[in-house]
């Protein structure tokens, strides 16, 4: 017999060699219907899959992201299966599961596919997952994988069993196909009630540009034909609040190609806007204790190869820029953190010093590839929120949870309502991606672990995610779609301390290392902006928005009035313009309200002989007649933070 630890903490004993899945059956036959994985000692395996060990298990069905991603890589061999089908011989690379489905990519010889190919694709799918053909797990030594992959023509599964060791590898088969696979899948395809080719595109085998270009077919699958409705239905919406829609239609920023792609030019509009949002965490750090400080946009690269960048991320950054002078090479500054660390080394440091709190909005640049730019979700150029606060080791959790609450007071001035914290740490398995001892690894790890519960955050563990010195608390929002973003982002740093030679005098008299936490709520301008476009649709909160009202005069007849008013309200410092085209007032509104301008004020004969405005509130209609004091007072209420 062998001992199963359940989620809630209870044990029940089972035969050796039982599954999840019949673990499931003797909880409930309702939970084994709606089963697709199991989670054994915190790796994710087939439920179908004998347990011989006691072990901790959790039963993983579609509400949970470990569930959806073993249902999306199935589904991924369930397309494979459905393409040989349909286009025999052709070769097929990878089928991973990503956050929004899966993809594979595949080699069609003299096949052609597109888009006009989908739908007959998604039925042979629907068509082979009615059979209900279970996922077979089966050990296959290195020499017979070669064997069948050679039989089968199949040179990216070969290229594929070459880098695997002999004893490691396993094949997955369903119905008529077999694929090189590590797993783990659902208990069958009959799981699969829906399916969607979402899109084609072109990707090179192993992302290296010198191999053969395959086509990647991207896709995505559900257990209820409802939830591919409900999930088209939310593409369309976010096609309507794309950033770069509405970036475009709100006119707050643009790209030239003669600038450079993934170099974002802010428009006065959108300039307005990130400066306000600027002034917004300039003022709560000002209150932190925080110190503004300014660094150049380029630096020696021998400050990138002290502080670990250049060999991290060198490939990745834009080449070096050589001077005049033999052997000098700088670099565009790819981080902000070297030179505050400079900062820092200007002068001695006292114990009674600390922390020192260094804040930049500095702008930053790495060579993103062309095919990952995204608008300003993913650019070459963006500036951060940066900063870096240097701390006695006693003052890193109350410090580590001040960031906190600086990073909470941004999400809840701008309508982020649902977050999760994710702890990024280190890959225990591949320590050579890290710079830094094990013994600085693991306070540093402590910390952030403990901050986080003091402070009662939701939290998810993952694995592999830090930065390459040093763990990181990541803050995963969910925006008004349900999708998830990382945002905000703190992160305890005891190594580059080290390699800068960053000391302070202690209480002692003797010579001290300070700890480093970096932090950036916002984490780009750029991507926040975006992110925030896509959660509001454009409708910025009042205090934030480019232009807070609008004046329509019915005619050119109150264009004195409309100026009189708008004095009245830039005295409150209340943002707007007049509309003075000579057009009707029905297409002023509409325009307005294309434009999401918050408040309209309507001024005709009436308002003038009163000193009134009739207001109109973007989306929400006529709000009557008031008073302009009666006004400004609404407006000061919606914008207190």
């Amino acid at each position: 017999m062998i001992k199963i630890t359940l989620p809630d903490g209870s044990v029940r004993e089972y035969e050796k060699g039982t599954t999840g899945l019949q673990v499931a059956q003797s909880i409930s036959e309702g939970l084994a219907r709606n089963v697709l994985a199991a989670e054994i000692n915190g790796e994710i395996w087939d439920a179908t899959r004998p347990i011989n060990n006691d072990s901790a298990i959790k039963l993983l069905t579609w509400n949970d992201q470990g569930g959806k991603s073993t249902f999306w890589h199935s589904s991924a061999h369930l397309m494979a299966e459905a393409l040989e089908a349909l286009y025999p011989g052709i070769k097929l690379g990878i089928g991973p599961a990503i956050e929004t489905g899966f993809y594979y990519d595949i080699d069609f010889g003299d096949h052609q596919f597109s888009s006009d190919d989908f739908e007959k694709v998604e039925k042979k799918m629907i068509e082979l997952a009615k059979t209900k053909e279970e996922f077979k797990r089966s050990d296959v030594s290195k020499a017979d994988a070669i064997n069948y992959f050679t039989e089968k023509g199949d040179q990216y599964k070969l290229e594929l069993i070459d880098g695997l060791e002999d004893g490691s590898i396993t094949f997955y088969e369903q119905g008529n196909f077999t694929d090189l696979c590590r797993g783990p899948h659902i208990p069958n395809t009959g799981f699969v009630k829906a399916a969607k080719l979402m899109s084609v595109a072109g990707a090179y085998w192993r992302g290296d540009e010198k191999n053969k270009q395959l086509t990647r077919i991207y896709a995505v699958t559900f257990p209820k034909a409802s939830e591919l409705s409900d999930y088209l239905t939310l593409l369309e919406e976010a096609k309507k609040r794309d950033h770069r829609k509405l970036g475009k239609e709100l006119e707050l920023f643009t790209f030239s190609e003669k600038v450079g792609a993934g170099l974002p030019l802010w428009l006065p509009k959108g300039a307005a806007l990130r400066e306000r949002l600027v002034q917004f965490l300039s003022k709560a750090q000002v209150k932190a204790g925080y110190e503004q400080v300014i660094t150049p946009h380029i630096a020696q690269k021998e400050l990138y190869i002290t502080s670990g960048h250049y060999e991290k991320y060198g490939k990745d950054s834009f080449q070096p820029i050589r001077t005049p002078n033999e052997d000098e090479e700088f670099l565009l500054k790819p981080m902000n953190c070297p030179h505050h660390c400079e900062i820092y080394r200007s002068k001695p440091r006292s114990y009674k010093d600390l922390p020192v709190r260094y804040a930049e909005f500095g702008t930053v640049y790495r060579y993103e590839q062309s095919g990952e730019l995204h608008g300003l979700t993913r650019v070459r150029g963006f500036t951060q929120d940066d900063a870096h606060l240097f701390c006695r080791p006693d003052q890193v959790k109350e410090e580590f949870e001040k960031v906190i609450d600086l990073v909470l007071h941004v999400f809840n001035a701008l309508g982020f309502e649902e977050y999760t914290a994710q702890v990024s740490l280190r890959d225990p398995e591949n320590k050579d991606k890290y710079i830094g001892s094990d013994e600085n690894w693991q306070k540093a790890e402590a910390a952030i672990i403990e901050a986080a519960a003091e402070k009662g955050l939701k939290t998810v563990v993952e694995l592999g995610e830090a930065a390459f010195y040093g763990p990181k608390l990541d803050f995963m929002v969910k925006d008004a779609l349900g999708r998830k973003w990382q945002l905000g982002t703190i992160q305890v740093d005891y190594n580059l301390p080290e390699r800068f030679q960053l000391e302070y005098t202690g209480s002692d008299n003797q010579k001290h290392r300070p700890v480093m936490i970096h932090r950036a709520p916002f984490g780009s301008m750029e991507r926040f902006v975006a992110v925030l476009i896509e959660h509001c649709a454009g409708n910025f909160p009042l205090w934030l928005t480019p232009e807070q009202y609008i004046i329509l005069p019915i005619s050119e007849k109150y264009a004195d009035y409309a100026k009189k008013l708008s004095e009245e309200l830039n005295i409150s410092d209340i943002r707007g313009l007049i509309d003075n085209r000579d057009e009707k007032i029905g297409k002023k509104i509409r325009d307005a309200e294309i434009k999401k301008i918050p408040f309209m004020l309507i001024v005709g004969e009436k308002e003038q002989e009163e000193n009134t405005v009739s207001v109109r509130k973007h989306g929400a209609g006529d709000l009557g007649s008031l008073s302009i004091d009666q006004f400004i007072e609404i407006i000061k209420k919606e914008t207190a933070i």
